[in-house]
């Protein structure tokens, strides 16, 4: 590169000026070298200012593509608080970026995913997407973000393939996938004795992958599943279905509803007279976040779920503390969800230094990490699910209180991820 000021056809090594013995040219040079260098060190920094501008990072654009309106609504605020919350305690930065968040009402509709999850992309240029709860429009986020490359931390919905034939080197869950709480509820009630079960569902991704999980490891433990039902979400019309539960007379229940849904389904249960003679068993949204409005009827119901009332560890009650000071409410797993997003993504940016284009790095240093969550440790998988503790809890009062582990360190089998 040619020095600043330099004539580009002659070497300024073997440059030189014809010799004078005029003193007023000296003065000359002199006041013409005192009046240029200024001007060459202010050219210089002008050229540096691009290179330095370029390297200040910029503001973090997370767009939370999250459930505002409808039946998972609340549990959109509890995952958009969870996540909040932990941005909130480093200082508003993650990998030293301050957070600008851009939200979207996904309305929990996978037939607006696809138009949803592009106006984020491409509209609004995120650097990370955060979503979603509902299964289907999780199936959508993974898809685009695959396609584009951006970054996606689903914070609750467990659709197998997005950590299964969806996997992707930018896509992670900090939640769950469908078939672990199933997987683990199924190896729970064989160990309880009973032989027969009915499933009830929602006909949708969710529904029928945690439903296969507990089929899964009930039947491999002795089990029998006699009898699946389920009705399309969001339907909550559940006395026909009832009443097939009745006639069937199993051992046994395993359910699979969350939110406005989970609570009629409980109620619904106790209302025609089944748990007192067929216990009500289901993954852990059944009661998360739910109890105060399924009131007694939730009482004595068992489910399985990553997380749970009372904890009682330093990690947990210092979160609880945390987030009922902030919003006035207690958490639930949804909550916790979205607070471990927010640590996924800050571990994997403090690695990169806020660099998300550096997709590889960001993973490696994901997968190493131990995440220190309320739930307890854990890891990720070489498909990018928690590994994590399955406990078995039972509805006491207004709490999901533990009765013990259903199942240690599950670990996802991530059938068909190929990364």
């Amino acid at each position: 590169m040619t020095p600043l000021g330099a004539d580009p056809g002659i070497d300024p090594a073997r440059r030189r000026d014809p010799p004078t013995n005029d003193s007023k040219s000296e003065t000359t040079v002199t006041n013409t070298q005192k009046f240029t260098r200024p001007l060459v060190l202010a050219a210089a920094a002008a050229l540096a200012l691009p290179s330095a501008m370029a390297q200040a990072p910029g503001k973090l654009k997370v767009g939370l593509m999250l459930p505002a309106t409808g039946t998972f609504a609340v549990i959109g605020t509890a995952v958009e608080n969870g996540f909040k919350l932990y941005v909130a305690e480093q200082g508003g930065k993650l990998g030293g970026r301050e957070v600008e968040f851009v939200k979207v009402d996904d309305e929990s509709d996978p037939s607006k995913a696809v138009d949803n999850v592009n106006k984020l992309i491409k509209r609004d240029n995120v650097d990370v997407l955060v979503g979603s709860v509902h299964s289907g429009v999780a199936m959508a986020m993974a898809k685009s973000a695959k396609d584009s490359g951006t970054l996606l931390i689903v914070p609750n919905a467990g659709a197998d393939a997005v950590t299964g034939p969806m996997c992707a080197v930018n896509i992670f869950r900090s939640s769950f996938s469908n078939w672990q709480p199933g997987y683990a509820m199924g190896q729970a009630m064989a160990a309880k004795g009973h032989k027969t079960a009915v499933t009830i569902t929602w006909k949708y991704a969710a529904g029928d992958e945690m439903a296969r999980g507990f089929k899964e490891a009930f039947e491999k433990a002795g089990g029998k599943v006699t009898k699946e039902l389920n009705l399309p979400f969001p339907n909550v019309e559940f006395q026909a279905l009832l009443t097939e539960i009745a006639a069937a007379k199993p051992d046994a229940v395993f359910s699979f509803f969350a939110g406005g849904g989970a609570v009629k389904f409980v109620k619904d249960y106790a209302g025609a007279g089944l748990k007192k003679n067929i216990p009500l068993y289901g993954t852990g949204f059944l009661t998360d976040g739910t109890l105060e409005a399924q009131g007694a009827d939730a009482d004595g119901v068992m489910t399985t779920l990553h997380y749970a009332d009372a904890l009682n560890t330093p990690r947990d009650t210092a979160f609880r503390l945390a987030y009922v000071k902030s919003y006035k409410q207690q958490p639930d797993v949804y909550a916790v969800q979205g607070y471990d997003a927010a640590q996924m993504l800050g571990i994997g940016l403090a690695a990169v230094k806020g660099d998300v284009g550096k997709k590889a790095e960001f993973a490696a240093a994901v997968r190493k990490a131990t995440i220190d969550s309320p739930r307890g440790k854990f890891t990720i998988s070489k498909s990018h699910n928690p590994v994590q503790d399955m406990y078995l809890r039972q509805v006491s009062g207004k709490e999901n209180k533990v009765v013990g582990v259903a199942s240690k360190a599950l670990e996802d089998p991530g059938r068909g991820c190929r990364m």
